[in-house]
């Protein structure tokens, strides 16, 4: 079994990945270590917040580590990890989301193209971002409880931005999808996280 770091240890940013992919094929251990430090805490973040459960993001990431151990080989090592990383978690959290609460799969797929935004999504709204009550620390938990309550298909990339800090090109490389559409799911996550915030918040408290 791979022992996992703790969560939040502080990633080793000195190497990139394709240094430390090349240093675990040639069988450096250490290599291996430094680079479930490194992503560890972010992926069992983005895990249990989109499960909402302890226990279930334990043993994604224990998933995730171990099935990029026995893939490395195969994957294309001189590229950041990161991407391919995120896309096992992600699809291991729809795993689970499948079996405890019956989902259907329609719900979860990704469109080809770019759905187009509504009128009433275009326009602009006075109100704060979601991205700015996350910057207030006393207002995270309530954030993350308006993001659980998203579709998974947006909840994903609501989390890949504001967890894990993707960009979107990242993110549509982890998700399979268009750059477009991962734009696209996240402008219309906001409205609803607007809704949500504000009916939990009074006006006073978003300024």
């Amino acid at each position: 079994m791979i022992h996992l770091q703790e969560h939040t240890s502080t990633p080793t940013l000195e190497i990139t990945d394709a240094i430390l992919a090349q240093q675990i094929l040639e069988g450096d251990e250490d290599a291996f270590g430094a680079l479930v430090q490194r992503y560890s805490a972010p992926l069992f973040n983005f895990a249990c917040r989109f499960l909402n459960d302890y226990d279930a993001a334990s043993d994604i990431l224990q998933h995730v580590f171990t099935q990029c151990y026995l893939s490395l080989p195969k994957l294309r090592t001189g590229e950041p990890l990161k991407p391919w990383l995120f896309r096992v978690a992600r699809n291991r959290c729809l795993d689970e989301l499948r079996r405890k609460r019956g989902i259907p799969f329609s719900e979860l797929q990704v469109p080809d193209e770019a759905e187009e935004l509504s009128p009433l999504e275009i326009i602009p709204d006075t109100s704060p971002l979601p991205e700015d009550i996350a910057e207030q620390h006393d207002l995270q938990e309530i954030l993350q409880k308006a993001i659980a309550t998203l579709p998974p298909k947006f909840r994903e990339v609501v989390l890949l931005r504001y967890t894990a800090q993707l960009s979107f090109a990242d993110i549509a490389e982890a998700l399979h999808m268009p750059e477009a559409t991962a734009k696209t799911y996240f402008q219309r996550a906001k409205p609803r996280l607007r809704a949500l915030l504000g009916e939990q918040l009074a006006p006073s408290s978003l300024n």
